[in-house]
């Protein structure tokens, strides 16, 4: 499909472009705040996207074998559904077409500007307004929304000489297709999701192999298939049916929560069946012993693939256990000396997850800006949305929103729900500004990192991107998708400090 119609970014001018709602990222949080916002009777936003199109990750990673490892029909908007799938797992190049497609029959794409880049973001407390310095306009904004999103940011591993690669280097995310592989020796360093979807595909090409792996992740086999011709048809034409699919695979998907929240020993099957997948994929026992994890399944995410152990099996492909501990020009040098001689380096070291690099850039009503907030209590927000000192800013997939299990979309369109009728209540009761206070955010995070401690991730053995370097678990939701629904459906004004729009700015705030 071809890229989507947009607003071509503005030259950088002095001018400030005064607009209601600012949102941050073109990816499914975006586009959907968007959408929701336009059928909620907003209409003053504007949506500013780095990149040329919409669909941020999907249109990011375009690594040979992209896919998703949630279901379909879970992985699409409820409002937008697509019988159109191929399959029960969408390859990324549907995916992407369909965010497209949901973002050109919308009607909003007349308010987005691609190919712009967010600088600054400042509240100014005399104004009660965001400024926000992008690499084309300045923008006055009453509420900002950072649909950012938690995979936007890759990664690149701290490892001594690693700048100074002679040859091809690229991360997964920014994969270069101009790079021809067939023939070449080649490095991949990350046995995580992306990992385990590219190297199958990377080992039919290069001459030799080698994949560096610090911990093995627990992978069960995938059960994917096509839909026939049937399904699909039934899909587009028999009222009900798509739902019941939906509907089935999210069942399936939550009943795996009690395995993470509250009893580990059910995690006993699905390490049966990993064990299995092992056994099934690769023949030689010291291979299965490296392959073998050694902390309790879901500790790290499950990982689903049918081709990552047989790949890793064949007599060109070596994955390699030692650390590494340089790059030279031409090779990679582990731990016990050993010299690897390669011509192209993959690095697929996953992304910002616990260190949002946004947050430095943003200013609050105190001055300081968030970076240094999370520096002094942790990466958090209230229902993943908003920060004390920050007002009228809503986070998209923010702290604690992550699944381990299902899909963000639903997450996604809960978050949007809530920030919906935040803007709602703001505007039907003439409010300038919606703060939410230091006691609700802490109560409520205190709550949170308590449910979190007993979890599979907190216990389960492992060191993850899950946790900050200090062991708080920044990243997840420690309950039911729908427990998250339930705290989201409506705006709770009263864990918010709020500025009547008729209320001079230094006056004092009133409360909720």
């Amino acid at each position: 499909m071809a890229p989507s119609p947009g607003v071509t970014a503005p030259t950088r001018t002095a001018a400030t472009v005064t607009v209601k709602t600012l949102i941050v990222g073109a990816g499914f949080s975006g586009l959907c705040a968007a959408i929701r916002l336009q059928e909620d009777g907003e209409r003053d936003f504007v949506v500013v996207e780095r990149g040329s199109d919409v669909g941020g990750t999907w249109r990011d990673n375009t690594y040979p074998g992209a896919a998703c490892d949630v279901p379909s029909q879970l992985y699409s908007f409820s409002f937008a559904p697509n019988p159109e799938w191929s399959s029960s797992y969408s390859p990324q190049p549907e995916i992407q077409d369909y965010i497209q497609s949901v973002a050109e029959r919308s009607g909003t794409l007349d308010r987005f500007v691609f190919d712009t880049t967010v600088e600054d973001l400042a509240w100014d407390d005399a104004a009660q307004r965001w400024r926000v310095t992008t690499s084309g306009a300045t923008y006055d904004a009453q509420f900002v929304v950072v649909a950012a999103g938690a995979l936007s940011a890759p990664r690149l591993p701290a490892i001594e000489g690693i700048e100074g690669f002679q040859g091809e280097l690229f991360h997964s995310a920014q994969w270069d297709h101009s790079v021809d592989l067939t023939g070449k020796r080649v490095a991949v360093i990350g046995t995580g999701a992306s990992s385990i979807q590219l190297v199958p595909e990377v080992a039919k090409q290069a001459a030799h192999l080698d994949v560096y792996q610090r911990t093995a992740p627990w992978i069960l086999p995938r059960v994917a298939r096509r839909y026939t011709k049937a399904e699909r048809l039934a899909m587009r034409h028999v009222p009900g049916v798509q739902k019941a699919y939906r509907v089935a695979d999210y069942w399936i998907r939550e009943s795996n929560v009690p395995s993470y929240v509250r009893y580990p020993a059910l995690t006993a099957a699905p390490r049966a069946l990993g064990l299995l997948n092992i056994r099934r994929g690769i023949k030689d026992p010291e291979l299965r012993r490296k392959v073998t994890p050694d902390f309790t399944p879901f500790c790290k995410r499950i990982l689903l693939s049918n081709d990552w152990y047989p790949a890793l099996d064949q007599p060109h492909v070596d994955l390699v256990t030692d650390g590494i501990a340089e790059v030279t020009g031409n090779a990679v040098v582990t731990a016990d000396g050993t010299e690897r001689e390669i011509d192209v380096l993959i690095v697929a070291t996953g992304f910002y997850t616990t260190d949002l690099p946004i947050a430095e850039h943003v200013v609050g009503r105190d001055g300081r800006t968030l970076r240094a907030r999370w520096d002094e209590v942790g990466m958090s927000a209230y229902k993943g949305a908003t920060v004390p000192e920050f007002p009228n800013l809503f986070f998209i997939v923010g702290p604690n929103t992550g699944l381990g299990h299902s899909s963000m979309v639903f997450m996604i369109e809960s978050q949007v729900a809530y920030l919906t009728d935040a803007v709602r209540t703001a505007r039907e009761h003439g409010l300038a500004t919606l703060e939410v206070t230091e006691e609700a955010a802490a109560s409520y995070n205190e709550d949170l990192q308590e449910r979190m401690r007993p979890t599979v991730w907190n216990v389960g053995g492992c060191s993850s991107w899950y946790l900050d370097e200090h062991g708080r678990n920044t990243t997840l939701w420690p309950r039911s998708t729908f427990a998250f629904r339930a705290e989201t459906r409506r705006f709770d004004r009263s864990a918010y400090a709020v500025t009547p729009a008729t209320a001079h700015p230094l006056q004092e705030v009133v409360s909720a």
